[in-house]
């Protein structure tokens, strides 16, 4: 059974609210919603084991409507008891073990029509995450989305979402992922290699019934 690590937001308690500026999107006035500052946020952890090799980081949100044909429709409701699907918001692997904290901002800086890099960087190797798959036919916005882009829950939505921020310590230094990894290979790749584990929890509504 794996070791429990200590995991913490520098911006939020485990289940409070994210702030704003994490965010993919914010309340607007007109249009329900509009583009958010999308900062990665700052966090840390500690408690590994002697012998961890490597982290990696997972952002899921289990709380997507499992059915998008009413997703942000006026005059519709996404209802509390529809079954609910994850949507991948991050995953970063291979972050050297020596590695316990990253900056506010490290992996994402703002909303980027088209997406932006997924691949090696100084902290860890990114993957791609679901909005990718979202964005998918919209000629704005289509592309590999790599690194962190924060929550966007539908503005109908009844139910708060729940975005679960992850910390895996491994007994490898790399998990041998490459190109357009995807959370579920990412975890797949970790069976039998994890250490410990942690995760702090944030909160986020754009309905502003809940509010």
């Amino acid at each position: 059974m794996a070791a429990n690590l200590n995991v913490s937001m520098e911006a939020w308690n485990d289940g409070e609210p994210i702030p704003e500026e994490y965010a993919f999107c914010v309340p607007a006035d007109e249009g329900h919603v509009t583009m958010g500052a999308n900062l990665s946020p700052a966090m840390r952890w500690s408690g590994a084991p002697d012998d961890t090799k490597s982290y990696a980081i997972i952002c899921n949100d289990p709380d997507v409507p499992s059915v998008a044909d009413d997703v942000n429709q006026e005059g519709k409701i996404i209802p509390a008891d529809l079954p609910r699907v994850d949507f991948c918001h991050w995953v970063l692997v291979d972050v050297p073990a020596d590695i316990t904290s990253l900056d506010k901002g490290a992996e994402s800086g703002g909303v980027t029509p088209g997406g932006k890099p997924h691949g090696p960087t100084g902290h860890g190797v990114r993957g791609i995450n679901r909005y990718t798959e979202w964005f998918e036919g919209d000629e704005q916005m289509a592309g590999s989305y790599g690194g962190y882009d924060g929550p966007c829950p539908p503005w109908n939505d009844t139910i708060l979402h729940h975005y679960v921020f992850t910390v895996y310590a491994l007994d490898v230094e790399s998990l041998g992922l490459s190109g357009t990894f995807s959370c579920k290979e990412a975890l797949e790749a970790m069976e039998g290699h994890v250490l410990a584990e942690g995760s702090c929890t944030g909160t986020y509504t754009l309905n502003p019934d809940l509010r």
